[in-house]
């Protein structure tokens, strides 16, 4: 049993209890605070750090490439697609408003993709016409043929620029994130697993392991993939994404993000190493998990990808290798709501959630 003085402190009741300490979970406790400074939160983390996508991704600022964007365009319409463009940019832009770019290795020094056929260049005004209004750009996308030279990309034939994407270092990130609860008085149970949720007319009651309860007024789901286990009804379909970076690299000329075939390759420098990720798309169904292994036909996939496209003809070594979760649903509009009387989720951020969680914090705070 537990002690009068555990009870009446850490397990307390709060009037909020956020699960999840990722960038949604984080974003959303300092969005609730900032709007109503009085109310008690409680976030519960089921690891001793953060996890899920947010400390295991490639570290992209997430603004999205031109083909992902019109790929987009085509799945759900123009109207959804231009409204998570926007949260995207506005979530970037709140980022830098409250983090100096040198605490977070923040670099929007814009990004690249490259392009092995014409077609998405048919729609480059389009596209530019569209979110002139978000980025107030005449051009969000150009060609840049010369910097495929410049980049040592010799098997490239179009290279797109973007001035919108960036980079930044995740873990600092949600560090700076984690001080900045801290100082707002949120609170935090972490390496602490939510067993099952119980909801009654005055209160929602979150049980934990070992016999062990909080109650609060509010709880709030921000787990991303590994919500199934709450949400039964909602389209969560994990994603992993994994990652490989190279040992240092001499005179490495490739400076920037970039992306290729409509963002399911992504890569950047990290100094003077390549930091290279995705080709979830050649084997969609084994990736479909929330098992933080790494396989040997996708990491074989990707260091091919490596030698034939980013670094032809040089030797290279692996330093690291890894997998992050992601969430996905047959389209990409993240699911934001009140599930019930006392309870709420922001989940499915489809990879994007450096990006699109500043802003979702807000949309629930408007909520509660």
């Amino acid at each position: 049993m537990n002690s009068i003085w555990e009870l009446e402190t850490f397990y307390r009741k709060r009037d909020i209890i956020i699960i999840g300490s990722g960038f949604s979970g984080l974003w959303t406790a300092v969005s609730i605070k900032e709007k109503y400074p009085g109310k008690s939160i409680l976030i519960i983390e089921r690891n001793t750090t953060p996890l899920g996508a947010s400390t295991r991704n490639a570290g992209f600022a997430c603004f999205g490439s031109l083909t992902e964007v019109i790929s987009d365009s085509r799945k759900m319409g123009w109207d959804k697609t231009l409204k998570l463009v926007k949260m995207r940019y506005e979530g970037l832009q709140k980022i830098r408003r409250y983090f100096k770019n040198s605490e977070i290795d923040f670099d929007l020094n814009g990004g690249y993709e490259i392009l092995n056929n014409d077609e998405p260049l048919q729609q480059l005004d389009e596209v530019n016409e569209k979110l002139k209004i978000i980025t107030g750009l005449d051009k969000t996308y150009f060609l840049n043929q010369e910097k495929i030279k410049e980049f040592g990309l010799g098997k490239s034939e179009f290279l797109i620029e973007n001035p919108c994407e960036g980079s930044l270092h995740s873990g600092k990130l949600l560090q700076k994130l984690l001080e900045k609860c801290y100082e707002l008085k949120v609170e935090f149970l972490f390496g602490t697993e939510v067993e099952k949720i119980n909801e009654c007319e005055e209160e929602g009651e979150v049980h934990l392991l070992e016999a062990l309860s909080v109650k609060a007024d509010q709880v709030i789901y921000c787990t991303n993939a590994f919500s199934s286990k709450f949400m039964e009804k909602e389209e969560l379909i994990p994603a992993r994404g994994q990652i490989l970076l190279t040992e240092p690299i001499e005179d490495l000329k490739l400076q920037g993000t970039f992306h290729y075939d409509e963002g399911f390759y992504y890569f950047r420098n990290l100094g003077n190493r390549i930091l290279l990720g995705g080709g979830r798309n050649q084997d969609f169904k084994t990736e479909e998990t929330t098992n933080f292994e790494t396989t040997e036909f996708l990491q074989n996939h990707l260091e091919n990808f490596l030698k034939e496209v980013i670094l032809p003809g040089q030797d290279i070594k692996i330093a690291l290798r890894w997998s992050g979760i992601m969430a996905m649903g047959s389209e990409k509009t993240p699911i934001v709501k009140q599930l019930s009387n006392r309870q709420f989720c922001a989940v499915r951020l489809s990879g994007m959630g450096v990006a699109l969680a500043p802003k979702i914090g807000e949309i629930v705070a408007g909520m509660i």
